[in-house]
């Protein structure tokens, strides 16, 4: 394995005719091209960010470009017969990030521009919307032949507003009069794609364009971007060998290491298991095994709308819904779920034909530990090293069987950093325990009923199931009387692992653990 020679991995290659020319590693998408062509005119796609799609605009800008070498040995060679040359326009909106609405403005001029430039074209109107009709009429007009628009990242300037109740209908206006024109030039206009990584309503973004079609749940287009079970096994097969010898690992164990952390996403249903293509290809570089897509910059929008929408850790979780709920436009959101699945952080993991239910979770381990870290400093502000330091060791104690070794590190770590607002109130430390729990890889789960009430907290180790009372300025013994009174221990009887009560008192003044009793 040392000594055979791989391909380059494509981290940080979103340009197609790169990827080809550098000899690297492309795991083959253009069966998809054809029957995306053949859908529609007009197709739009929703997925989350650094899932592959500015890779898939740019292979769609080289196959209308007729660049027929660049495919040698794809798919789509076997297939296209003509590889006619279209001219296209390409328009990435992923430079239009915080921008207010002169500079938006500025901004598509300029990418109007570059367009008008590489086709060979010019115009000097200073309204976008009009720039961009006469530049499809004039390339129309030059070539003799239909015209290609290709739209990536459309929703780029509105993500990071979409919670601001004035500049997002501001932007939002500017971003619908430039894309206005599709609609009439329709006769010049040969096939138009739109990504992005939300689903913003057609009549507030793409005005009249009513026959667009969204593939962002159809069936046939689910393992369009990412990697599936089936492509990381024959594509990919000599990386994760490379990385089982790199970390000591047998390849049956990398392979069930890393669908446990990169794996369980299905935009549709039913649907392959699709791999996050970012961290996949970090790992496989790096050799190691990270949270590269959290690394890679957690938008603030998102941190924004949990908390406009009061979402506590305990809520992300498993949740049964109807596709409307979560396949619906983001400006005109009443909860938070459409927001966590199109921008990644639920997927679909089951689905009821019968009632038409979906069920939604947190696809895998490192969405799970990448969100629980960013919800952490809502509980404890802190911008050290102690934090995860801390965890790791809990992680170690509770590994070891040593819940009380685990508890007196948490205490120790509490005391020492300063806290929020609002800790008065048996809840936030729960939420916080949830988190901390959470951060450890262990099921966690807080409010779980009983015939006789609820326990606050249930966590489940490979070894035992521990049931924890909270009381805030209340004595443990209080804590464990209740669990004892409500026999909270005969739901779980038939669980097959011993059961662990542990009763807390949180102290609201020192706002730490004050003291705790365990028993077996």
């Amino acid at each position: 394995m040392e000594s055979k020679t791989l391909k380059r991995l494509p981290v940080g290659i979103q340009t197609f005719s790169e990827l080809v020319k550098m000899n690297c590693l492309y795991v083959d998408k253009t069966a998809f091209i054809p029957k995306m062509t053949g859908l529609s005119k007009y197709v739009f796609l929703s997925r989350p960010r650094r899932f592959g799609k500015s890779l898939l605009v740019s292979t769609l800008h080289s196959y209308f470009e007729g660049r027929k070498e660049l495919f040698k040995g794809l798919y789509i060679d076997t297939v296209e017969k003509e590889w006619t040359k279209y001219p296209v326009l390409r328009f990435d909106l992923s430079g239009a990030k915080h921008k207010d609405k002169e500079q938006l403005t500025e901004y598509l001029l300029y990418i109007l521009e570059e367009n008008e430039r590489r086709l060979g074209v010019s115009a000097d109107y200073p309204n976008p919307n009009i720039r961009l009709a006469n530049l499809i009429t004039s390339v129309y007009e030059k070539t003799g032949k239909q015209v290609v628009v290709l739209i990536d990242e459309y929703d780029a300037p509105l993500l990071d507003v979409v919670h601001e109740d004035e500049q997002l209908p501001v932007l939002r206006q500017v971003m619908r009069n430039f894309y206005s024109p599709l609609k009439a030039a329709d006769p010049y206009l040969k096939f138009v794609f739109i990504t992005g990584i939300t689903k913003f309503s057609q009549l507030s973004i793409f005005s009249e364009l009513n026959n667009l079609t969204n593939i962002s749940l159809d069936p046939a287009f689910a393992a369009l971007c990412g990697i599936t079970e089936e492509e990381i096994h024959t594509q990919m097969g000599d990386y994760v060998e490379r990385l089982a010898c790199m970390t000591g690992k047998s390849p049956e164990a990398a392979y069930a290491e890393l669908k446990k952390q990169y794996d369980g996403y299905h935009f549709t249903w039913p649907s392959p298991d699709v791999y996050n293509p970012f961290s996949l290809l970090r790992a496989f570089t790096h050799n190691r095994m990270g949270s590269y897509w959290f690394e890679s910059g957690t938008p603030t929008f998102l941190i924004e709308m949990l908390r406009r929408f009061n979402v506590v850790p305990s809520m992300l979780k498993p949740t049964t819904c109807m596709a409307s709920s979560f396949d619906a436009p983001t400006e005109h959101m009443t909860s938070i779920i459409p927001l966590l699945y199109q921008s990644g952080y639920f997927t679909i993991k089951e689905y009821d034909e019968l009632t038409n239910l979906y069920v939604l979770d947190l696809p895998n381990t490192e969405i799970r530990i990448g969100l629980m870290e960013c919800l952490l400093p809502n509980y404890v502000q802190i911008d050290t090293y102690k934090g995860p330091t801390t965890v790791a060791l809990m992680f170690k104690a509770l590994h070891e069987d040593d819940l009380d070794g685990m508890l007196r590190l948490l205490q120790t770590y509490l005391l020492t950093i300063p806290q929020c607002d609002h800790t008065n109130y048996e809840g936030h430390y729960q939420q916080l325990l949830y988190v901390i729990f959470s951060l450890l890889g262990r099921y966690v789960d807080v409010e779980v009923r009983t015939a006789t009430g609820r326990v606050d907290m249930v966590l489940c180790t490979a070894q035992k199931l521990y049931l924890f009372e909270l009381k805030l300025n209340r004595s443990a013994e209080a804590a464990m009387q209740q669990i004892d009174l409500k026999n909270y221990p005969a739901r779980f009887a038939l669980c097959g692992l011993p059961v662990v009560k542990v009763g807390i008192q949180f102290d609201a003044e020192k706002h730490t653990l004050s003291e705790w009793q365990i028993e077996a």
